[in-house]
């Protein structure tokens, strides 16, 4: 057996009782610990970037995330980036009165210090809340990027996990897992968010060879994750419809099932009409992990289309 193939079964053969996994009674809701956070999170993450901004009416994307609370889900996930607050904005309008019920992250895209504190600053406001429980760095791109935020936005995450403004602070990257594993590896991160769905997103530039152990080599999920595991960080999936370029490649279920089945806490899924929130909650309450087998056949089903995620998510820009 490869040394990759190896890596690759081992970091998927971590089994949900090992993150705490257990259900919330009330709810019917899987839940899982966040890493090193010991915070207890729904095993799906409401989305709240550019497939909640579908929602062009207010009071829909607030029903819908009110929806979610309902059903269960405890993970919101936000940024300033998404239409330049509007979704932090109308995130906000529910922390009002449902503060106590949710996780709540957002991110920084900007790497400057100053530039970084003024959008935490603005954040908090727009959220309705004096602290955050999770502050990322906004989508990690290369070396020369990772430079640029250690060198700013880093401190300031610091100085706001310091000053009680985030409980937590972490990183997030859907480009380059080998720039993600340089920044897990050097700084003190409670929590990641990466690229972890079954077509084996990986580099940026998009040369992954045909055969399965090759795809395996430069994917998030075998350079990043086992570092975030190391360091016990909370892990959060992220792409997992690979931005939709994975629907109808394979099954919504599978997919979902492939990202839970890693050692994750939850998967973060944009949801923009009310019955695909009402489909990701059913396949997260049925859940049963995929065996290792499955996990390989799905991902070789996918090799094409890591190809084509690679490529787009060398440029993508997550707003």
């Amino acid at each position: 057996m490869s040394l990759s193939r190896r890596r690759f079964l081992e970091t998927a053969a971590v089994s949900p009782m090992a993150l705490g996994a257990a259900v919330d009674a009330k709810t019917g809701m899987p839940t899982r610990i966040l890493g090193k956070t010991g915070a207890r999170v729904s095993t799906v993450a409401f989305g709240c970037g550019s497939r909640f901004l579908m929602y062009k009416e207010e009071d829909k994307a607030l029903e819908a995330l009110n929806k979610a609370l309902d059903l269960g889900i405890t993970y919101v996930d936000t940024a300033f980036s998404y239409g330049n607050g509007r979704s932090e904005e109308r995130v906000g309008k529910i922390m009002k009165t449902r503060r106590k019920e949710v996780w709540l992250a957002t991110k920084v895209q900007e790497r400057s210090y100053d530039g970084a504190m003024k959008i935490i600053e603005g954040s908090l406001k727009r959220l309705q809340t004096d602290q955050v429980d999770l502050l990322h760095i906004h989508a990690l791109g290369d070396a020369d990027d990772l430079k640029k935020a250690e060198e700013g936005a880093l401190k300031a995450l610091y100085k706001a996990r310091d000053t009680k403004m985030a409980r937590f602070i972490g990183v997030t990257c859907h480009s380059d897992p080998v720039v993600l594993k340089t920044a897990l590896e050097r700084h003190d991160f409670d929590c990641t968010q990466m690229a972890l769905n079954a077509a084996r997103v990986g580099m940026r530039n998009g040369k992954a060879g045909m055969e399965i152990n090759d795809l395996m080599k430069d994917s998030f999920e075998l350079i990043a994750l086992p570092v975030a595991r190391k360091k016990k960080m909370g892990v959060t999936a992220m792409k997992i419809f690979g931005q939709e370029g994975l629907v109808g490649k394979a099954s919504v279920e599978k997919l979902i099932r492939y990202s839970l089945t890693l050692p994750v806490a939850t998967a973060v899924l944009g949801m923009p009409k009310l019955e695909f929130l009402e489909e990701n909650v059913r396949v997260a309450k049925a859940f049963q992990p995929l065996s290792k087998k499955e996990m390989q056949v799905l991902a070789g089903d996918l090799k094409l289309a890591k190809l084509e995620m690679d490529r787009f998510f060398a440029d993508h820009v997550d707003a």
